[in-house]
């Protein structure tokens, strides 16, 4: 039976260092218009109600920019994910920034509280930090930290304040309460750009990063099946799919935080749909396209729309 696939779009760029990628999702639908590509009318849609006005609120929380805006669009975003697993849709979410991710991962969560969720991140950042950690205060390097509830204080360089310190724990409660994924169900691709704190919860929870040199030296198939082999006892996976996962250099530098040596499309494709094959993925998210950083035209938005059309094709095949 094909699988049916609801594409919920989230315009929300607020937990980045930079603006602009709130104008990601139009840049993929721009693509696939310019393409002569019926792509988006094929597919019933959501849009999450979002707050991007909020980057122009003068009070400020340390080490948690916007943060309570974040906590609410990632509530807001849970809430769509949790009733389209419940109604027995496979969600597609396109977002902004990659804060997100903690309001994707507890909607799958919230809809599954019984099972055991995996994540797979395929991006070139760890997003692990937490306000006590992150050099930015930026919180799309943050959703990790929040997913697996753990404020790593042990490398605590931030002294947060008591405003910053309750949003965040009530963002670690999104959904219901507690852990969305076990840290040790967390596999990581592509990820090499990270600092000290993020190394070490990966260093302390055994976090597996298949790097773009060893999925090219030992087997992209042989490191999504050992990757899978290492979330067997999960019920389901969410993928989350950073564009800055592939290589700036190669593909282009529309996204936030560009970084060289990564992927090439046609490999991002062979990793989400290694990881479909298993069945128990049950959602896949996209973030990150910045279109205003793009120097080739649309070049990133038509390689993320390259990717979407052949992941949807493999969710409609299973």
């Amino acid at each position: 039976m094909m699988k049916e696939i609801k594409i919920i779009k989230n315009r929300s760029d607020i937990g980045a260092g930079t603006r602009g990628s709130d104008m990601g999702v139009d840049a993929i639908e721009i693509a696939a218009i310019n393409q002569n590509n019926d792509f988006f009318n094929r597919f019933d849609y959501e849009d999450v109600i979002t707050e991007n006005e909020s980057v122009y609120n003068k009070k400020n929380n340390s080490f948690g920019k916007q943060i309570n805006s974040v906590f609410n669009q990632c509530k807001r975003l849970s809430n769509h994910v949790k009733v389209n697993l419940q109604e027995g849709k496979f969600p597609i979410v396109l977002s902004g920034d990659h804060s997100s991710a903690l309001g994707t991962i507890s909607g799958v969560k919230a809809a599954n509280p019984n099972k055991r969720v995996g994540v797979v991140w395929i991006d070139a950042h760890g997003d692990l930090h937490t306000p006590y950690t992150s050099p930015s205060g930026n919180i799309h390097g943050m959703p990790l930290g929040a997913v697996i509830s753990d404020d790593n204080l042990d490398c605590q360089i931030n002294d947060v304040d008591r405003d910053t310190t309750e949003i965040w724990d009530r963002m670690k409660n999104i959904g219901m309460p507690g852990q969305k994924a076990l840290p040790e169900d967390i596999v990581f691709f592509g990820v090499r750009d990270t600092e000290e704190p993020e190394e070490k919860q990966m260093e302390k929870y055994g976090i597996k990063n298949y790097m773009v040199a060893e999925v090219r030296y030992r087997g992209l198939e042989v490191c999504v099946n050992e990757a899978l082999e290492k979330l067997s006892d999960c019920d389901i996976i969410y993928v989350s799919f950073d564009v800055d996962a592939m290589d700036c250099d190669m593909i282009s530098y529309g996204t936030g935080t560009p970084v060289p040596k990564g992927f090439d499309d046609k490999e991002i494709v062979k990793i989400i749909n290694g990881l479909l094959a298993s069945k128990k993925v049950a959602c896949v998210e996209f973030v990150e396209v910045n279109p205003l950083l793009d120097l080739k035209g649309n070049k990133m938005a038509e390689t993320a729309f390259k990717v979407l059309e052949e992941v949807a094709k493999t969710i409609q095949a299973l």
